[in-house]
Protein backbone atom coordinates (compact mmCIF):
# COMPACT_ATOMS: atom_id res chain seq x y z
CA UNK A 1 0.00 0.00 0.00
CA UNK A 2 3.18 2.48 0.52
CA UNK A 3 3.86 2.53 -3.15
CA UNK A 4 0.70 2.51 -4.49
CA UNK A 5 -0.33 5.28 -2.11
CA UNK A 6 2.95 7.20 -3.01
CA UNK A 7 1.88 6.45 -6.94
CA UNK A 8 -1.05 7.91 -6.25
CA UNK A 9 0.10 10.97 -4.68
CA UNK A 10 2.86 11.44 -6.99
CA UNK A 11 0.23 11.36 -10.19
CA UNK A 12 -2.31 13.41 -8.65
CA UNK A 13 0.54 16.14 -8.22
CA UNK A 14 1.70 15.57 -11.75
CA UNK A 15 -2.24 16.04 -13.24
CA UNK A 16 -2.28 19.15 -11.56
CA UNK A 17 0.52 20.56 -12.73
CA UNK A 18 -0.38 19.48 -16.47
CA UNK A 19 -4.38 19.42 -16.40
CA UNK A 20 -4.26 18.69 -20.25
CA UNK A 21 -2.02 15.56 -20.00
CA UNK A 22 -3.98 13.29 -21.68
CA UNK A 23 -2.88 10.35 -19.34
CA UNK A 24 -5.15 9.50 -16.83
CA UNK A 25 -4.44 9.70 -12.90
CA UNK A 26 -4.74 5.94 -12.82
CA UNK A 27 -2.46 5.47 -15.87
CA UNK A 28 0.10 8.04 -14.26
CA UNK A 29 -0.08 5.70 -10.67
CA UNK A 30 0.24 2.33 -12.53
CA UNK A 31 3.48 3.74 -14.20
CA UNK A 32 5.16 5.51 -11.49
CA UNK A 33 4.18 2.37 -9.29
CA UNK A 34 6.36 0.36 -11.70
CA UNK A 35 8.87 3.05 -11.53
CA UNK A 36 9.18 2.96 -8.06
CA UNK A 37 9.05 -0.55 -7.76
CA UNK A 38 12.53 -0.76 -10.11
CA UNK A 39 14.15 1.55 -8.75
CA UNK A 40 13.83 0.22 -5.02
CA UNK A 41 14.15 -3.31 -5.87
CA UNK A 42 18.16 -2.22 -7.23
CA UNK A 43 18.81 0.80 -5.17
CA UNK A 44 17.93 -2.15 -2.18
CA UNK A 45 19.69 -4.68 -3.45
CA UNK A 46 23.14 -2.78 -4.73
CA UNK A 47 23.16 -1.57 -1.21
CA UNK A 48 22.87 -5.07 0.67
CA UNK A 49 25.80 -5.84 -2.05
CA UNK A 50 27.52 -3.55 -0.85
CA UNK A 51 27.46 -5.34 2.75
CA UNK A 52 27.64 -8.33 1.76
CA UNK A 53 31.01 -8.01 -0.89
CA UNK A 54 28.70 -9.88 -3.72
CA UNK A 55 28.34 -6.43 -5.84
CA UNK A 56 29.41 -8.13 -9.50
CA UNK A 57 27.23 -10.61 -8.78
CA UNK A 58 24.41 -8.58 -7.54
CA UNK A 59 24.51 -6.74 -10.63
CA UNK A 60 24.97 -9.43 -12.92
CA UNK A 61 21.50 -10.54 -11.33
CA UNK A 62 19.47 -7.20 -11.87
CA UNK A 63 21.24 -7.53 -15.24
CA UNK A 64 20.29 -10.75 -16.66
CA UNK A 65 16.47 -10.68 -14.62
CA UNK A 66 15.53 -7.76 -16.16
CA UNK A 67 16.79 -8.79 -19.54
CA UNK A 68 15.28 -11.94 -19.80
CA UNK A 69 12.18 -10.94 -18.04
CA UNK A 70 11.91 -8.29 -20.80
CA UNK A 71 11.03 -10.66 -23.49
CA UNK A 72 9.73 -13.98 -21.76
CA UNK A 73 7.47 -12.47 -19.06
CA UNK A 74 6.13 -14.22 -16.13
CA UNK A 75 4.44 -13.90 -12.67
CA UNK A 76 3.63 -10.61 -11.27
CA UNK A 77 3.04 -10.61 -7.14
CA UNK A 78 -0.01 -8.60 -6.11
CA UNK A 79 1.68 -6.20 -4.12
CA UNK A 80 4.43 -3.36 -5.16
CA UNK A 81 6.28 -3.97 -1.28
CA UNK A 82 5.75 -7.75 -1.44
CA UNK A 83 7.23 -7.81 -5.19
CA UNK A 84 10.34 -5.60 -3.58
CA UNK A 85 10.64 -7.34 -0.49
CA UNK A 86 10.41 -10.77 -2.24
CA UNK A 87 12.91 -9.79 -5.14
CA UNK A 88 15.44 -8.24 -3.41
CA UNK A 89 15.89 -11.02 -1.24
CA UNK A 90 16.39 -13.31 -4.11
CA UNK A 91 18.79 -11.75 -5.60
CA UNK A 92 20.88 -11.02 -2.90
CA UNK A 93 20.48 -14.89 -2.03
CA UNK A 94 21.32 -15.70 -5.78
CA UNK A 95 24.59 -13.46 -5.52
CA UNK A 96 25.76 -15.80 -2.84
CA UNK A 97 25.11 -18.87 -5.21
CA UNK A 98 28.50 -20.76 -6.58
CA UNK A 99 28.29 -23.82 -8.57
CA UNK A 100 30.73 -25.84 -11.07
CA UNK A 101 30.31 -26.14 -14.37
CA UNK A 102 28.04 -29.22 -14.81
CA UNK A 103 26.08 -27.63 -12.18
CA UNK A 104 25.46 -24.62 -14.69
CA UNK A 105 25.41 -26.73 -17.33
CA UNK A 106 22.46 -28.37 -16.14
CA UNK A 107 20.60 -25.72 -14.93
CA UNK A 108 20.98 -23.68 -18.46
CA UNK A 109 19.64 -26.84 -19.93
CA UNK A 110 16.47 -26.45 -17.69
CA UNK A 111 16.35 -22.74 -18.13
CA UNK A 112 16.59 -23.39 -21.97
CA UNK A 113 13.54 -26.24 -21.72
CA UNK A 114 10.78 -23.85 -19.81
CA UNK A 115 11.83 -20.82 -21.57
CA UNK A 116 11.51 -23.39 -24.89
CA UNK A 117 8.10 -24.17 -23.98
CA UNK A 118 6.53 -21.21 -21.76
CA UNK A 119 7.92 -18.42 -23.36
CA UNK A 120 6.57 -15.55 -23.25
CA UNK A 121 3.98 -15.74 -20.12
CA UNK A 122 1.49 -13.61 -18.63
CA UNK A 123 1.94 -10.44 -21.06
CA UNK A 124 -1.44 -10.16 -22.56
CA UNK A 125 -2.13 -7.50 -20.33
CA UNK A 126 1.24 -5.90 -19.73
CA UNK A 127 2.05 -5.46 -23.49
CA UNK A 128 0.95 -4.33 -27.07
CA UNK A 129 2.66 -6.79 -29.25
CA UNK A 130 0.23 -8.82 -31.09
CA UNK A 131 0.30 -12.40 -30.49
CA UNK A 132 1.45 -13.36 -34.09
CA UNK A 133 4.87 -11.87 -32.37
CA UNK A 134 5.68 -13.70 -29.60
CA UNK A 135 7.48 -16.87 -31.60
CA UNK A 136 10.05 -13.99 -32.05
CA UNK A 137 9.90 -13.37 -27.96
CA UNK A 138 10.18 -17.16 -27.68
CA UNK A 139 13.35 -16.83 -30.06
CA UNK A 140 15.17 -14.16 -28.26
CA UNK A 141 14.20 -15.41 -24.54
CA UNK A 142 15.98 -18.67 -26.32
CA UNK A 143 18.88 -16.89 -27.52
CA UNK A 144 19.40 -15.05 -24.15
CA UNK A 145 19.46 -18.53 -21.64
CA UNK A 146 21.70 -19.97 -24.77
CA UNK A 147 23.98 -16.86 -24.07
CA UNK A 148 24.99 -18.61 -20.77
CA UNK A 149 26.31 -21.55 -22.34
CA UNK A 150 29.43 -19.93 -23.23
CA UNK A 151 29.47 -17.89 -20.24
CA UNK A 152 28.84 -19.95 -17.97
CA UNK A 153 28.14 -17.49 -15.30
CA UNK A 154 26.55 -19.26 -12.20
CA UNK A 155 24.78 -16.21 -11.12
CA UNK A 156 23.21 -16.15 -14.33
CA UNK A 157 22.27 -19.88 -14.67
CA UNK A 158 20.39 -19.29 -11.05
CA UNK A 159 18.61 -16.06 -11.87
CA UNK A 160 17.51 -17.49 -15.59
CA UNK A 161 16.57 -20.68 -13.97
CA UNK A 162 14.34 -18.46 -11.33
CA UNK A 163 12.99 -16.16 -14.47
CA UNK A 164 12.06 -19.56 -16.61
CA UNK A 165 10.32 -20.68 -13.49
CA UNK A 166 8.09 -17.49 -13.12
CA UNK A 167 6.98 -18.77 -16.60
CA UNK A 168 5.00 -21.61 -15.61
CA UNK A 169 0.99 -21.17 -15.24
CA UNK A 170 -0.55 -23.89 -13.59
CA UNK A 171 -3.79 -25.49 -14.05
CA UNK A 172 -5.16 -28.70 -12.24
CA UNK A 173 -1.55 -29.33 -10.44
CA UNK A 174 0.62 -29.19 -13.88
CA UNK A 175 2.08 -26.55 -15.57
CA UNK A 176 0.31 -25.24 -18.67
CA UNK A 177 1.90 -24.26 -22.33
CA UNK A 178 0.38 -21.46 -24.13
CA UNK A 179 0.78 -21.27 -27.85
CA UNK A 180 2.56 -18.51 -29.22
Amino acid sequence: MIIEGLSKRIAERIKRQVPDHKSSIAVLKHAIAIILNVLLIVVFTLLISIFTGNMKQAVIALTGFAVLRQFSGGYHLKTGAGCIAFTTALFTLISFVDIDAIGVLIINVLSLLLVMMFAPSRIEKQSRIPRKHYIKLRLLSCFIVMFNFGLQSPTLAVIFLVQAISLLRWKGGRAHVMDP
